[in-house]
């Protein structure tokens, strides 16, 4: 059974999602998967080339940005942003919990200019807190 949250209109998140749920995500409307999983985390969960055939074979784009336990980096939310403008329909990201997909949403959203509080308060609805990135989240949204 799937987990995803809605951060906003165009942004799900979710804990570590199955092969079964592609199908599940393509029928709410989303056109691209986001794995934020390094492949190895979790040897027993489908790994990143095993979610992208799978996106493949339900007709929906597919792309891995891995955060490890090094952080987040500015490169990491570039190619979030990136995915996102190439991207026609809602976008799933997944990690162990969700919650690294949706600190990276929160940071890629203040870099193009969204209002920190308004990125929390969406986090918090979906059930995520974004203080571990908040200092960057408010950086970002300063430039």
């Amino acid at each position: 059974m799937s987990d995803f949250r809605k951060l906003s209109d165009t942004m799900l998140a979710s804990p570590q999602i199955s092969l079964d749920d592609i199908a599940e995500a393509k029928a709410v409307g989303v056109t691209l998967i986001v794995n934020n999983r390094p492949d190895g985390e979790d040897p027993s969960a489908p790994q990143g080339d095993e979610i992208a055939a799978a996106a493949e074979a339900a007709g929906l784009s597919y792309v891995a940005i891995p955060i490890g336990h090094s952080g987040f980096s500015e490169p990491q939310v570039d190619a979030l942003i990136a995915a996102l403008e190439a991207n026609t329909g809602a976008t799933l990201g997944y990690c162990r919990s969700g919650t690294r997909s949706t600190l990276l949403w929160a940071l890629a959203q203040a870099k193009l200019g969204t209002s920190p509080d308004t990125i929390a308060a969406a986090a918090a609805q979906a059930g995520y807190d974004i203080s571990p990135v908040r200092a960057m989240v408010d950086m970002l949204a300063a430039r």
